[in-house]
C-alpha cells in the first residue's frame, strides 16, 4: 500500500475550456465552457478528498480520497459495461490539474430517486425491519439481526433530498407512483443485476458486499437509461470483510461506515440530531479512513495504489 499521499483537492480549481457549475458535498462539477448546464451533453465530474456523513461535510478531507474513488468507480464501470451502459467517456482525457481524480461524462437528466440494493440486513433497512417488519415495502421472515443475509437481495430505493436535507426510505410502490410502472421496474431490474454481478465479484476477492446505492439519468443525447455518479464506491456501499463476518453483529467494514462510528460515539461528543455541526476528525481517524478506502481498492482491483 502506498504511504504517499497526495495534495488533497478541496476546493473547485480553474480548469481551461471548462466552466465550474456545481459545488456537492464531494464533488465538483463542470461543462464546457460556454455550455448551458441545463442542456450540456457532456460534463467534467471531478471527486475532490472531503467527505460527508449524516447530510454534513466534514473537516478535514480524506488524503488520496477522490483519486480512490475515481479508480474504484472506474473499475466497476468497466466490470458492469455488458449489463447496464454508463457515463463515463473517459478517465483519461482529462485536465492534467485534475488527472486521477475526473471523469468525462455524457450529460443525464437525472431519475430523481436513490435506487439502493440490499443483500445483507444493516443501517437504515435494520431499523426500518425492527419498526415494522418491512424494508422498502418488502415484508421480511421474522427473527432475522444485524447482517442477516437477503437471498435474493432486494430493491429499497430512497427519495434525493435537496441539499440540506435527508434522503428518505420509500416502498417500491411509492417510487411507482413517483415515477411510473415502467421506469421502476427497469430500475429495479438493473439495481439488481448489477448488485449481484458486483456481488459475485467483490466475493471473490474476499469482500462482502452488504448495500450499495446506485443513480440512474438519461441520455440528453437519446434518451438512454444510463448508469451514472460514482458506482461501488466506499462512499456509496458497505464492504465487510468476509473473513471476519459473524451475523448478529455490526461488521468492521472498508467504507464511510468508520468515519459514522466515530460520529456517533461518545469520543466525537457530538449527537447526529443536533442542529450543531460535527467535530473536526481526529488525524487518527482520517489515517485509518484513508487506509480502508485503500485497501478496498486494492483488494477489489488486485492493483496497488
Amino acid at each position: 500500500m502506498s504511504t504517499t499521499t497526495s495534495t488533497p483537492l478541496i476546493e473547485a480549481p480553474d480548469l481551461p475550456g471548462w466552466d465550474h457549475v456545481v459545488t456537492g458535498k464531494v464533488r465538483e462539477l463542470y461543462v464546457p465552457a460556454g455550455t448551458d448546464p441545463a442542456t450540456a451533453t457532456e460534463v467534467l465530474v471531478v471527486a475532490t478528498d472531503r467527505i460527508s456523513a449524516y447530510d454534513h461535510s466534514l473537516q478535514p478531507g480524506i488524503p488520496d480520497k477522490g483519486r480512490v474513488l475515481t479508480a474504484i468507480s472506474t473499475f466497476w464501470f468497466e466490470q458492469l459495461a455488458d449489463l447496464v451502459p454508463h457515463h463515463v467517456i473517459s478517465a483519461t482525457e482529462v485536465p492534467g490539474a485534475v488527472a486521477g481524480r475526473a471523469l468525462r461524462c455524457r450529460g443525464l437528466d437525472m431519475v430523481p430517486l436513490e435506487c439502493v440494493a440490499r443483500g445483507y440486513l444493516t443501517g437504515s433497512g435494520l431499523a426500518d425491519y425492527r419498526a415494522g417488519g418491512s424494508v422498502g415495502g418488502h415484508v421480511l421472515p421474522g427473527g432475522l439481526v444485524d447482517a442477516s443475509r437477503l437471498d435474493p437481495a432486494i430493491f429499497t430505493p430512497s427519495t434525493k433530498a435537496e441539499a440540506g436535507e435527508h434522503d428518505e426510505n420509500i416502498t417500491v410502490a411509492q417510487a411507482r407512483d413517483l415515477l411510473g410502472e415502467d421506469l421502476t421496474a427497469e430500475l429495479e431490474r438493473l439495481t439488481l443485476a448489477v448488485y449481484e454481478k458486483a456481488r459475485a465479484i467483490a466475493g471473490e476477492r474476499g469482500i462482502l458486499l452488504a448495500d450499495t446505492k446506485f443513480e440512474f439519468g438519461h441520455s440528453r443525447v437519446d434518451g438512454t437509461l444510463m448508469l451514472g455518479d460514482e458506482v461501488l464506491t466506499p462512499d456509496s456501499s458497505r464492504f465487510w470483510n468476509a473473513e471476519s463476518y459473524v451475523e448478529g453483529r455490526a461488521q468492521p467494514s472498508l467504507d464511510k461506515q468508520f468515519v459514522r462510528d466515530w460520529l456517533t460515539s461518545r469520543a466525537s461528543g457530538w449527537h447526529k440530531g443536533s442542529n450543531t455541526p460535527p467535530p473536526e476528525l481526529p488525524a487518527e481517524v482520517v489515517a485509518q479512513t484513508r487506509a480502508r478506502y485503500i485497501e478496498a481498492y486494492e483488494r477489489l482491483t488486485g492493483k496497488t495504489f
